[in-house]
């Protein structure tokens, strides 16, 4: 089909706003346009979409458009209709179990009329008989396949489902093939190619290459207080924090709310209404950070994503680039930070089993992959690159940890050498753990089996370990020295360049990979430990600030441990704290309005004893953390913001009234405030009210529950009595 350039540009000024075509989009819309099946690799943010959405409105008939998430289509249709001026939404729609009876018949009127240019389906939804049936009444202008690292199963996000597209493609009618990722390996892309029949197609492969983004691995000790560091020197910038279960996601958005960011978790496990409610407000910029599995991300398109987290190590390099991709699409500033520990590798590992052999296999390779990735102190932008067959030619990227922070480097020739003399010594071909276990004479089982204990060269490198012969293995891949075979689960040969460089050796810096913690066991059940101030650190000056503590009580009518609790002015001890923000950032118990109130004689004499007595202040800050284990504190924040009854409350999550204020009192413990004013005025006489009120203010020796119910329990309610306590802490303590 001849479609003018004219029309293309006109069509992408009046309907898409855009005054010229982005990288190959135009090239990719012609081919297209003419008839050509097309695969395109194309990275996040680089406009993919643009490549299906503009020839199905200048082509004749309707395109189908196969897309693996209901939030994903619903979000891109609604797009599509936003720039209609027409605005009649009917020039896209999409096809899903979503959908009622009515809104089905009102997708196949529009399409059978031929206003729909534009139809958006799951697999799933394509294997339907009555909607192959309904799509061999339209004319079909072309397929696209989104997301096509689905089909394969080398691919991060596998979907058997996909692999029957080709199938149901050849029932219904034929016509042109796109199909569209944001990454895929070699491996993926011959898969995708073969699967869907499409060798003829034009492949148009941008470069994996974002040059704004900064990656960086951290060792994973004390990564929520580092992650609460680091937004806090990133105040107002959106993020993402992705998570591997949907448990550690409650946690770590609890967790976030309580040290005062604006955070909300985004899992499957959440019902329909909140996930969307969630996505939205950080659309919206109501939150800052958006705690998230990886089904968060695949549906959205906010451009100014600042930082993207990994708490826990990606599965697979595939994976790991898509997510952190997400930062930084229009070009600004985009840092993605990554958190590892051996352990987390483990349990990777552990999570395989009982799956089967051949997928276990699979994943294994990928999980070596990102291994290799996570403890290389090579740039990683190379690394990236060079997994997705591109080559970073650069020798410093000037974005990334390794470059910036760079390992020593040694001649690596000799050890080359060595490696490449070992796989020519070998009668067959295999993996970097083999060849690296022979090398460092390391006897295990399946050198063992192929008698490769015996070999000359078995332990020629018994002065280094496995990770360092591993490590060389890795930089001679990236060299192009050796060959890894995908096809062939990892197997390793020399290459021509790699057995010329045998013959006439030159020098090759290399660098060692780094080391890192095992890394703390993650308790299922218990989530992360609190950290707290326990036992001041500076006795002295706990001694002074108690002291100070006691004027300053007297001097405003207050009993002392209203002003500060002794676990915070044993954290003061600790920490130094020289600024009313440092006071509640670094202080268990503080919060803004406490450190306002009552701090500045603190921090003065903190400040005076630090000077006299020339002290080193830690670079360290105490994480607030909620006591209990619940899940929940997030939600009941909100919902007393929004002054739920508390009855209600404990109804939505199913709990006992006893537990619900055992959850707030656990909330305001740390130093936070709410307001339950609305609920006490409903169900307390106000001459309760204030007597327990006074008892607190004049009575009371400390904020202990156990001491007021002791007291109080003879005249008052035991509830009474808590919900006056909550107010009081609030409102005076804090």
């Amino acid at each position: 089909m001849a479609v003018n350039l004219g029309i293309l540009q006109e069509k992408l000024k009046t309907f898409f706003g855009y005054d010229a075509f982005k990288g190959d989009q135009e090239s990719i819309i012609r081919h297209l346009v003419g008839g050509g099946n097309a695969f395109v690799l194309m990275p996040t943010g680089g406009g993919k979409s643009l490549c299906y959405q503009l020839p199905a409105l200048v082509m004749e008939g309707t395109a189908i458009i196969i897309s693996p998430l209901i939030a994903l289509m619903k979000n891109q249709v609604d797009v599509i209709r936003g720039f209609d001026a027409g605005d009649s939404g009917s020039v896209a729609h999409f096809l899903n179990s979503s959908l009622s009876r009515v809104q089905i018949a009102q997708v196949q009127e529009d399409l059978l009329s031929g206003a729909t240019k534009m139809l958006y389906v799951a697999p799933e939804s394509l294997t339907k008989e009555e909607n192959i049936a309904l799509l061999k009444e339209i004319k079909i202008s072309f397929y696209a396949v989104d997301e096509a690292h689905c089909i394969s199963e080398w691919g991060h996000d596998f979907r058997p489902e996909y692999r029957k597209i080709r199938s149901i493609i050849d029932q219904i009618q034929p016509a042109p093939v796109i199909a569209l990722t944001a990454t895929a390996t070699p491996k993926v892309q011959s898969d995708i190619l073969k699967n869907l029949r499409i060798q003829d197609a034009r492949v148009f492969r941008s470069s994996f290459n974002r040059p704004n983004l900064y990656y960086e691995v951290r060792d994973k000790v004390e990564p929520e207080k580092d992650i609460i560091r680091f937004i806090r020197q990133n105040p107002g910038k959106s993020g993402i924090i992705y998570c591997l279960s949907r448990k550690k996601v409650e946690e770590m958005a609890q967790m976030l709310s309580i040290n005062g960011i604006k955070a909300l978790p985004y899992h499957a496990g959440l019902d329909a209404k909140t996930r969307a409610d969630n996505q939205d407000m950080f659309l919206m910029e109501e939150i800052d950070v958006i705690v998230a599995t990886i089904a968060f991300g695949m549906g959205i398109d906010k451009p100014d994503v600042r930082f993207v987290i990994h708490y826990d190590i990606p599965k697979s390099i595939e994976g790991y680039y898509q997510e952190t991709g997400r930062a930084g699409r229009d070009g600004r500033e985009g840092q993605c930070i990554t958190y590892y520990s051996y352990k987390d590798i483990q349990k990777l590992e552990k999570f395989m089993q009982g799956k089967p052999v051949a997928e276990q296999e699979i994943g294994k390779q990928l999980l070596k992959e990102t291994v290799a990735y996570a403890e290389s102190s090579q740039c990683r932008r190379k690394l990236l690159l060079n997994y997705f067959g591109e080559d970073y030619t650069q020798d410093n990227c000037g974005a990334c940890d390794n470059c910036l922070h760079p390992k020593q480097r040694f001649d690596g020739k000799e050890e080359l050498c060595l490696v490449i003399e070992l796989i020519e010594a070998l009668p067959e071909h295999f993996k970097l753990e083999h060849l690296a276990g022979i090398l460092a004479g390391v006897p295990n089982a399946m050198i063992k089996s192929y008698k490769h204990d015996e070999l000359p060269l078995f332990g020629a490198g018994k002065d280094r370990d496995v990770r360092f012969w591993s490590a060389i293995i890795h930089q001679g891949i990236i060299l192009h020295f050796l060959n890894k075979d995908i096809e062939n689960y990892g197997l390793i040969s020399a290459t021509d360049k790699g057995l010329e460089f045998f013959l006439a050796p030159y020098p090759v810096m290399l660098a060692e990979d780094r080391t890192f913690s095992e890394g703390e066991d993650d308790d299922d059940e218990d989530g992360p430990a609190a950290t707290v101030g326990g036992g001041g650190g500076d006795t002295v000056l706990l001694a002074m600030l108690k002291d100070l503590r006691t004027d300053e009580a007297r001097r405003r009518g207050l009993q002392p441990w209203i002003l500060f609790s002794d676990a915070a002015l044993e954290d003061m001890t600790i920490v130094y704290p020289l600024t009313l923000q440092e006071l509640w950032e670094k202080c268990q118990g503080v919060g803004e309005g406490k450190a306002r109130k009552f701090g500045q004689p603190f921090i003065d004499l903190i400040a005076k004893w630090v000077e006299e007595n020339e002290i080193m202040r830690p670079d360290d800050f105490v994480v607030k953390s909620v006591t209990s284990k619940s899940g929940n504190k997030v939600a009941i924040i909100q919902a007393i913001d929004r002054k739920l009854s508390l009855d209600d409350i404990a109804a939505t999550y199913n709990m006992e009234m006893d537990s619900l204020l055992s959850e707030i009192e656990a909330i305001v413990s740390t130093g936070t405030r709410i307001n339950i004013n609305y609920y006490i005025e409903e169900q307390l006489d106000p001459e309760v009210v204030e007597e327990i009120y006074d008892w607190f203010r004049n009575d009371a020796a400390s904020d202990s529950l156990a001491d007021a119910l002791q007291a109080l329990s003879a005249d008052y309610e035991e509830e009474e009595i808590r919900l006056v306590r909550i107010k009081f802490l609030c409102e005076v303590a804090n």
